[in-house]
């Protein structure tokens, strides 16, 4: 082959590879993955060949598109599983969320009574102590009437139990009255001091916190030792010259109640936080309890006459 041959291209013809169609010399095959012609070794002609005529451009719509990769497509499929997955999770966020604020708001909801958060712990252990004790008397009264009432319907000594049942209540009834003496464990209580420390108001709550304690009989007596006792109808106010009128009765301080009941249970009620003994420091005054094995309670009240009220027969 000559040198004007390499030039213009029209010399030996290129050998024919499989799976490349004809075209015009130099131009490019229009398939985006045939092989490069450069790179394809020469074979040996067979024969001269007459140059060909040059064969009008192929339309570029013949071309078939390049066939897509089958990794193309799924792509694009991947995004909205990402989105439902990534909605899903800021749902469930939002959710643990809300459950955590509701657990954090019920928690502040029932807790604890502040008044008993501030409480320390040895009057947390009073007041618990108080308690138990008043269920234990509870639990004995209703053993005591459930045992009254099997000897009520036991026949033959039912007259008998009834009796004793009726005069045990009677002595009862005669004590909270204030008709019959009694005796028993219980306090001593000294109140010392002047003015708001010794009023009135001070000795009422403390005879009330007794009586929610378990007091079961009380009497108070002043300094001269002039004694009232203290039953459901007995009143407390200030005189006008001072001391403190009891149910029309005149005492001068320092002011001693003897009361009857379990000693630990009314004095614990006695010091319980912003209770009697707290108050009367508060205003200047003392308060100093002492249990006793045996207090008598001897001052009796007058029965009361009954103007309008009477029994249902």
């Amino acid at each position: 082959m000559s040198e004007e041959h390499r030039e213009t291209g029209t010399g030996w013809p290129q050998p024919a590879v499989p799976g490349r169609p004809s075209g015009p010399a130099g131009e490019p095959d229009p398939r985006p993955d045939a092989p490069d012609p450069d790179e394809l070794s020469p074979l040996a002609p067979a024969e001269p060949v007459e140059p060909a005529e040059p064969a009008e451009p192929a339309e570029r719509e013949d071309v078939p598109a390049p066939a897509e990769e089958p990794g193309a497509a799924a792509e694009p499929e991947r995004a909205p599983v990402a989105r439902r997955f990534t909605s899903a999770g800021a749902m469930i966020g939002v959710l643990l969320a809300l459950l955590g604020f509701t657990l954090v708001v019920q928690f502040k909801t029932t807790s604890t009574d502040p008044t008993l958060a501030a409480t320390r712990e040895e009057d947390l252990v009073r007041i618990s102590s108080d308690l138990d004790s008043r269920e234990r008397r509870l639990r004995q009264d209703i053993e005591a009437l459930e045992e009254s009432q099997r000897q009520l319907r036991s026949g033959e000594q039912g007259r008998q139990a009834a009796l004793q049942e009726a005069t045990r209540r009677a002595d009862e009834l005669g004590i909270l009255a204030g008709t019959l003496p009694a005796v028993g464990p219980g306090l001593e209580v000294r109140f010392s001091g002047s003015g708001k420390a010794m009023s009135s108001t001070r000795i009422l709550d403390a005879v009330q916190e007794l009586r929610g304690a378990g007091a079961e009989a009380m009497q108070i007596q002043g300094a001269d030792g002039t004694a009232v006792r203290i039953i459901a109808s007995t009143y407390f106010v200030d005189g006008s010259s001072g001391g403190l009128v009891v149910d029309g009765r005149r005492l001068g301080g320092p002011y001693t109640i003897l009361v009857i009941g379990d000693p630990a249970t009314m004095r614990t009620a006695l010091n319980i936080p912003g209770g009697v003994v707290s108050t009367v420091r508060d205003n200047g005054g003392n308060v100093a309890s002492e249990d006793r094995e045996v207090v008598e309670v001897s001052q009796l009240h007058a029965p009361i006459r009954l103007d309008h009220a009477r029994p249902v027969s």
